[in-house]
């Protein structure tokens, strides 16, 4: 795989992630955040991809790396969820120490 293709691929994971950020509506930072986002979110769905027995929806093959946009945008989705409960819950946190 060269820098072209991995260039490619951080694209394609940066705008998987701000189509997750604008689908759940948190942004965590910007765009290298994006493209992190992405870049997770794009392994998480595979993962998930594989556990269901589901084709590949929307299929991009970049050199010999083959993933599905839709799983992408899912495991981007879930991981952006994840944040903002942790997120909030961790602004909640001083709060809920003095109540006790």
């Amino acid at each position: 795989m060269d820098l072209l293709q991995v260039l490619m691929l951080l694209v394609i994971a940066g705008i998987c992630g701000a189509i997750a950020q604008w689908i759940v509506a948190f942004s965590p930072g910007n765009l290298l955040v994006s493209i992190i986002v992405g870049v997770i979110g794009a392994y998480l769905g595979a993962l998930i991809g594989g556990v269901f027995p589901i084709p590949l929806l929307f299929p991009i093959g970049v050199g010999t790396v083959e993933f599905s946009l839709i799983w992408a945008v899912v495991g981007s989705g879930l991981l952006l969820l994840l944040l903002r409960v942790l997120s909030d819950g961790l602004r909640q946190w001083p709060a809920l120490i003095r109540r006790k």
